[in-house]
């Protein structure tokens, strides 16, 4: 059986117990090691065979599988969660041609770690109910209806993957799409690792203050009001607000 595991975003205790205890057991660790924190593989046994994917191609991780699948366990460990930008799809396809049995076990995204550390909410009461989780095109072409100028017309709460190198572009699209000059905009960089890095501004100073950082990789761009302090409260707790669980008396 092979079970790609999202081990989170870094901080080892943000492992969920399944995937701490399929990864205690198994016999083969596939881990990408450009992006995943190496205590995470500590928990392996120490007869476990390891193989850093960081530099195989999708035919070579296959090989790999299917050279040590035999009567063994193998754990295709993937940072974050394997479903927000994890390439997991097409290595399912495969292992399905190859009747290779698979399973998927969720992981803490980054996402959601760096949000913790901002302590803040994607989704405030009346200011913003949608999260837009996108990216910038590089060499990796997005959709033309999902560029982020497009996207900014929404003016949603919205985090940006793999587009930290490209700044200056982030800035340029978000602007395009109407944001104002002066909407908050926060990185944070390597969320939940000991070496993280939070850098706060705005759309008008964002790009000079990530260019200072010399932050180019492994960083997640916030920009929405919901980074702003908020007074507003939600209906779910307020006394006033019946619902099946808490009915008016009569």
């Amino acid at each position: 059986m092979v079970y790609f595991i999202g081990v989170g975003p870094g901080d080892p205790e943000l492992l969920t117990i399944k995937a701490l205890k399929i990864i205690q057991i198994s016999d083969v660790i596939i881990y990408a090691g450009s992006l995943i924190n190496p205590e995470i593989l500590c928990y392996a046994k120490s007869d476990a065979l390891k193989f850093d994917s960081s530099k195989l191609s999708l035919e070579e991780i296959i090989q790999l599988i299917e050279e040590n699948c035999e009567n063994k366990t193998i754990a295709r460990l993937h940072s974050g969660d394997p479903s927000l930008y994890g390439a997991i799809y097409e290595q399912m396809q495969e292992l399905d041609k190859r009747n290779i049995p698979y399973e998927v076990i969720p992981g803490v995204s980054s996402l959601f770690g760096a949000v913790s550390r901002l302590k803040r909410e994607f989704t405030p009461p009346e200011l913003s109910q949608t999260l837009i989780i996108t990216r910038l095109e590089g060499r990796t072409a997005v959709p033309q209806n999902e560029r982020l100028s497009s996207l900014a017309t929404h003016k949603a709460s919205m985090a940006i993957f793999l587009s930290i190198h490209m700044i200056d572009r982030v800035v340029e699209e978000l602007l395009k799409g109407g944001y104002d000059k002066d909407t908050p905009v926060y990185v944070v960089y390597k969320a939940t690792w000991k070496d993280e890095k939070i850098i706060k501004g705005k759309i008008e100073n964002i790009a000079s203050l990530v260019k200072d950082s010399e932050i180019k990789n492994t960083a997640i761009i916030f920009v929405g009001d919901f980074l702003e302090p908020y007074g507003g409260y939600s209906k779910l707790y307020d006394p006033t607000f019946y619902h099946s669980f808490r009915k008016k008396e009569n």
